[in-house]
C-alpha cells in the first residue's frame, strides 16, 4: 500500500498550486462567460490553502440574484476535495487475460512515455482542475489535447483512476468530448472509482450518447452520488427491453428528484419511449427552465431535440463545441456550432469540411447560395480569383448580406486548404495575410513559405500583417527580418497595434530569429523580455529543460487562461514561445506566435 501523504504536505502542494496559477493569471481579466466545469479563480494570496472545489471562497462576496449561477455540470465535491488514492475494491468478474492494466492510460502514443516526467501527480491533478478553459490559443489547445491523451504512467502520489478522471476531466472542459470519452472507455469499469464513475457519465452525456452510460448506471449508482444514476439505470433497463424493471426503477427514480415532473424527468421518459418503455408521446417543456446541465444537454441532444439558445447562452463554449457533434442533431444545425469548435481547437479543417458536406447531403441542396456551395466555390471556382473571392465571404462575410453571423478566425480555419491551393501571385496582393493565416491555421507552413516572394515584392505598409505571419510561422527564416525592416514595422505598429508589435517581437527573440545588437536593442526600446522570476515561467522553463512536453503544455495553457489575445502578457508569451522551442516542440511554437499575429 502507498503511503498517504501528511495533511500539511498536501495543503504545501495545494497553496503552491495557487501560487503557480495566481502567478500566471494575476491582473488578467477572465473574458469567459459562465461555463461548465469553472472553478473559482486563484487567489492572489499564495500562502493560504485555496478551498476544495465546489465550495465558497472565504472572503468571496456572494453573487447576486441577478447573476447567472454556473450549471451543474460539477462534480461531488468531497470527491475532488479529497487528496487519497481511492482504489477499487469491488471483486473483478474480467479472467486476468483480458484485463486492461491501468498502469499506464491513454489512446495515443503523442509525446510519448515520458512526457510528464517525474512530475508530482497531485501537482499536475491540481493543475489540471483548475485550469480556467477554454484557454485563448487555439494551437495551445490542440497541443494540450495531445498531452491529456498520450500514453503515460501514472504519476507518483496519484492513484491511476483519479489519475485518468482528472486528464478527461479538463478534456470535456476544454470541449474534447470525444476525447475525453477515448480516454475512459481505455479502463475496465471494475477499475472506477467514484472520481472515473462521475467523469465517464459526463462524457457520455457531453457525447449525447445515452446507451454510453448503461455498462457505469449500476456501479455508478453505488459508488457515486452523481444524480443522474437513478434515472440512468430505468433508461438502460428501457433500452435493453426489460419495461417493467424500467417501470419500476423511473418511479424509484421519480421519487428521489425534487420535481417529479420536471425537465429531468421528461427528458428520462421520452428517452425510454425510444424502445416502447417510457410515454413515447411526452411533451418536454423547457418553460421555466433556467440552467442547461449535462443531463440535460445530453438527453436532448440524443434525443434530436432544439436545445432553447437562450439556454445554451448561459453557458460556456465549451458546451457548443459539444453539440456540433452531437450525431441525432442534423448537421445543417451544427454548422454554427462547428465554427465555434474549431476556433478552440477541437474541429479540425478536415472535419468542418466534412460536416459542411454532409449537411449538403442530408439537404439535397449544393447551390451555390448554400454553405456547402459557397465552400465548395472555395476549391473549385473556375480560377483562382473566383476561388480567393468565395473564402473571402467566410473571412469577412462578403456577398452573404447585411448581419450574417462571420467568425473570423474560425473562416480561416475552414479554408485553409482551400488557401493552400492558391498559387502565390502578385495578384492577392490584398489578399495575402488571409490567405496565410488561413494555411497557417491547419499547420501548413512550408505551403504558407510560398508566398515568402510575394510578400517580400510588397511595399512594407502594405505587407506587415502578412509579413509577421511569415516572420515567425514559417520553418526557416524567409523573409526579411534585419534591425532596418522590424524597426520600420515597429514605428508603424508602435500607436496603433502595440500588443500585436510586442508579441512579435517576443516571438522573434524566443524562437533565436533575432540575432544582431541592433535587432535586440528593439527589445530594449520597446520592453519586451523574458519571465524569469514568477513561479510560473520557473517551473515551465525547468520541464522545457527536462522535456518535459506535456508538463510545458500544460504550464503553457495556465499562462494562457482568463486572457484574449490582447490581454496577454508580452513576457509570459515570449517565455511560453522559447519554452516550447527548447522542449523540442518548435512546429507548435510557430504556430502559436502566427496565429497571435492573425487574431490580433
Amino acid at each position: 500500500m502507498k503511503p498517504r501523504p501528511s495533511k500539511k504536505a498536501v495543503l504545501a502542494l495545494t497553496a503552491g498550486v495557487a501560487a503557480l496559477a495566481a502567478a500566471a493569471a494575476l491582473a488578467q481579466e477572465s473574458l469567459l462567460p459562465p461555463g461548465f466545469g469553472n472553478q473559482p479563480g486563484p487567489t492572489n494570496r499564495p500562502q493560504q490553502a485555496a478551498p476544495a472545489p465546489g465550495q465558497p471562497t472565504p472572503g468571496a462576496p456572494a453573487p447576486s440574484p441577478s447573476t447567472p449561477l454556473a450549471p451543474a455540470l460539477t462534480l461531488d465535491p468531497d470527491i475532488f476535495a479529497s487528496a487519497e488514492a481511492q482504489e477499487p475494491d469491488q471483486p473483478s468478474e474480467m479472467p486476468d487475460s483480458a484485463r486492461r492494466s491501468t498502469a499506464v492510460a491513454g489512446p495515443f502514443a503523442g509525446m510519448g512515455r515520458d512526457a510528464w516526467g517525474t512530475t508530482d501527480g497531485r501537482f499536475l491533478s491540481s493543475l489540471m482542475r483548475r485550469l480556467d478553459v477554454p484557454i485563448a490559443s487555439r494551437w495551445a489547445s490542440i497541443t494540450l489535447r495531445r498531452a491529456l491523451l498520450t500514453r503515460v504512467a501514472t504519476p507518483q502520489n496519484v492513484s491511476a483512476p483519479d489519475w485518468i478522471a482528472e486528464r478527461a476531466w479538463l478534456l470535456l472542459r476544454m470541449g474534447e468530448a470525444d476525447g475525453a470519452r477515448l480516454l475512459v472507455q481505455g479502463v475496465d469499469v471494475d477499475q472506477f472509482n467514484a472520481k472515473l464513475y462521475a467523469v465517464a457519465g459526463q462524457s457520455a452525456l457531453a457525447s449525447a450518447d445515452a446507451a454510453g452510460l448503461c455498462p457505469l448506471a449500476d456501479g455508478g449508482a453505488i459508488r457515486s452520488r452523481e444524480a443522474i444514476w437513478p434515472m440512468a439505470r430505468a433508461i438502460c433497463a428501457a433500452l435493453s427491453g426489460d419495461t417493467a424493471i424500467a417501470g419500476v426503477l423511473m418511479d424509484q427514480a421519480r421519487r428521489r428528484t425534487r420535481d417529479p415532473q420536471g425537465i429531468d424527468i421528461q427528458l428520462a421518459e421520452r428517452m425510454m419511449g425510444v424502445n416502447g418503455a417510457g410515454r413515447r408521446s411526452v411533451t418536454v417543456e423547457w418553460t421555466g427552465v433556467n440552467q442547461l446541465t449535462a443531463w440535460r444537454f445530453g438527453m436532448a441532444s440524443a434525443l434530436g431535440l432544439t436545445i432553447p439558445a437562450d439556454l445554451l447562452r448561459t453557458v460556456g463554449p465549451q458546451a457548443t463545441a459539444w453539440s456540433a457533434r452531437a450525431p441525432m442533431v442534423p448537421a445543417g444545425e451544427r454548422i454554427d456550432a462547428a465554427m465555434t469548435a474549431a476556433r478552440l481547437g477541437v474541429f479540425s479543417n478536415s472535419a468542418l469540411v466534412d460536416l459542411y458536406a454532409q449537411a449538403a447531403d442530408d439537404s439535397g441542396d449544393f447551390g451555390s447560395d448554400t454553405p456547402a456551395g459557397r465552400l465548395r466555390a472555395c476549391y473549385v471556382a473556375d480560377g483562382d480569383p473566383a476561388r480567393v473571392s468565395a473564402m473571402r465571404g467566410f473571412w469577412s462575410g462578403e456577398g452573404r448580406g447585411e448581419g450574417a453571423s462571420v467568425d473570423h478566425y474560425a473562416g480561416l480555419i475552414l479554408t485553409a486548404r482551400a488557401a493552400a491551393r492558391i498559387a502565390p501571385d502578385d495578384d492577392h496582393v490584398s489578399d495575402v495575410a488571409n490567405l496565410l493565416g488561413s494555411m497557417m491555421s491547419a499547420g501548413l507552413d512550408r505551403k504558407a513559405a510560398g508566398w515568402a516572394r510575394v510578400v517580400s515584392s510588397m511595399s512594407p505598409e502594405k505587407s506587415d500583417p502578412a509579413w509577421a505571419i511569415l516572420a515567425v510561422g514559417t520553418p526557416r527564416v524567409s523573409v526579411d527580418l534585419s534591425a532596418d525592416r522590424l524597426s520600420g514595422v515597429a514605428d508603424r505598429w508602435a500607436e496603433e497595434k502595440p500588443q500585436k508589435l510586442r508579441l512579435l517581437l517576443g516571438a522573434l527573440a524566443a524562437l533565436d530569429r533575432l540575432q544582431t545588437e541592433e535587432q535586440l536593442q528593439l527589445l530594449v526600446e520597446y520592453k519586451v523580455g523574458f519571465d524569469n522570476q514568477s513561479n510560473w515561467a520557473r517551473m515551465l522553463l525547468q520541464a522545457a529543460d527536462r522535456k518535459e512536453t506535456a508538463t510545458v503544455a500544460l504550464l503553457v495553457a495556465v499562462g494562457l487562461q482568463r486572457t484574449g489575445w490582447a490581454g496577454l502578457s508580452p513576457a509570459m508569451f515570449a517565455t511560453m514561445i522559447r519554452a516550447l522551442n527548447e522542449a523540442g516542440m518548435d512546429g507548435e511554437a510557430r504556430m502559436i506566435a502566427a496565429e497571435a499575429m492573425s487574431r490580433l
